[in-house]
């Protein structure tokens, strides 16, 4: 029995580690904002993973006034994920032409940041075919969380 008291302890340890490294699930839900300024906000993720909610762009091509935009999107419900899914959301832009579809993955690094890489396709309407060739756009963009002001 003594013999087995180290191995025990040992395993005890190495189990208390195991919890003790298990990070933090990422969360769509909240205030986001990206690497050019722009916030988005998602207010609800429903049980099969589609979301809803706004875009408020600081960047734009066109020269008409920015207006909040609606957002819809759908997040990878996969348990091997591990917490740090892969999602997918449309923007449709309240006050141009236009349409983007982003992708991306929500990362939570070692001190428990939430981060969210994604890549985007910005469609815009084009009036005639041959045009078509500068209808679309092709980007990157990192959004962390904005934490709340209290």
């Amino acid at each position: 029995m003594v013999k087995a008291t180290p191995f025990l302890l040992v395993l005890l340890l190495a189990l208390g580690a195991h919890s003790l490294s298990v990070k933090k699930k990422c969360s769509l839900v909240g205030r986001w904002v990206n690497d050019l300024g722009s916030n988005m906000t998602i207010t609800t993720v429903n049980g099969n993973g589609v979301f809803a909610g706004s875009y408020h762009t600081a960047v734009t091509a066109t020269s008409k006034e920015i207006k909040l935009s609606p957002l819809q999107g759908s997040l990878q419900k996969s348990p091997n994920q591990k917490g740090q899914p892969t999602f997918g959301f449309t923007v449709n832009w309240s006050f141009s032409d236009s349409i983007t579809v982003f992708t991306g993955q929500c990362f939570v690094d070692e001190n428990g940041k939430e981060e969210l890489r994604t890549m985007w396709l910005l469609r815009s309407h084009v009036d005639r075919i041959k045009d078509d060739w500068k209808a679309t756009r092709v980007g990157i963009n990192v959004f962390t969380r904005l934490q709340s002001q209290e």
